[in-house]
């Protein structure tokens, strides 16, 4: 039987955390704790932790068919729908057809002007014009979507992973407004009949709700790696931005990287080696 949205939540919204889920959901009904402040006393024993989470990226290891694998992946993983998609009229006989000027996405690629505007110059080397440079969430550390929404639907662990709860979601879009990235998607339609095969161990979405890049939280509370990481030939490292001895601080001790943006302040976790 396939999990609900509210069944998910329970284990991965919380259990990522590294919470008991009845111990989570007593304190938040007797508390009033906001998700963020569901602190983690007992862990899964595979969970993958870390003190803030953050993403490296490789774009010499980024090649058009590795970029496709990662956005595969991605979307498999996490039912996101492919709206280009045309559903099945026998199952879904009442949806409207495709449109194509909505999209809904996770992880994507981007070019080198459009993913780094402040830092495109006259003499950019043209390899860097045709290289696909793949974006996301940058689970910034001072992320403005989470200042930003009203129901706390947008919440930040104290691990750095910038979660969505699709139930407290309003869809006022607010988060979306303010995140300077374009890094959230709004599901103006239900995207249900737009996924050609449904991961029933993630939860889908519904209309009127904004989604994005969870770092594979549910993932890393297995003890996996996220699916991107997964596939991606060694392109996309994710690990503890804190840990000097981790496998990201020591590829950012040794190689060049840029962040997305630096200078708005964001603190974005995702880095990108040149």
């Amino acid at each position: 039987m396939k999990k609900s949205r509210r069944s998910f939540l329970k284990a991965a919204g919380v259990s990522a955390l590294g919470i008991g889920v009845a111990p989570a959901i007593q304190a938040v009904a007797s508390s009033g704790s906001t998700p963020a402040a569901l602190a983690a006393k007992t862990k899964h024993p595979e969970a993958l932790t870390a003190h803030r989470w953050g993403m490296v990226i490789d774009t010499s290891k980024i090649t058009d068919e590795v970029a496709e694998n990662i956005v595969h992946a991605c979307r498999k993983a996490h039912n996101v729908p492919d709206l280009n998609h045309e559903p099945d009229p026998e199952k879904y006989p009442k949806t409207r057809p495709v449109n194509h000027n909505q999209e809904v996405k996770w992880i994507w690629e981007e070019h080198f002007e459009s993913a780094f505007p402040d830092k495109e110059d006259e003499f950019l080397a043209e390899r860097f014009k045709e290289l696909p440079f793949l974006v996301t969430c940058n689970h910034c550390k001072n992320a403005p979507c989470v200042q930003a929404c009203p129901t706390q639907a947008t919440f930040k662990r104290e691990d750095g992973i910038v979660l969505m709860d699709f139930h407290r979601c309003i869809g006022c879009r607010f988060c979306m407004a303010a995140c300077p990235f374009g890094s959230r998607s709004f599901n103006f339609r239900d995207p249900r009949p737009f996924i050609e095969e449904i991961n029933p161990d993630f939860p889908t979405r519904s209309k009127g709700v904004v989604e994005k890049c969870n770092l594979c939280a549910e993932r890393l509370a297995k003890g996996l790696q996220p699916a991107c990481a997964d596939v991606s030939e060694g392109a996309i490292v994710v690990g503890d931005l804190e840990d000097p001895n981790s496998e990201v601080r020591e590829l950012l001790n040794e190689k060049y990287s840029i962040r997305r943006k630096q200078e708005l302040g964001t603190e974005p976790s995702v880095y990108y080696i040149m």
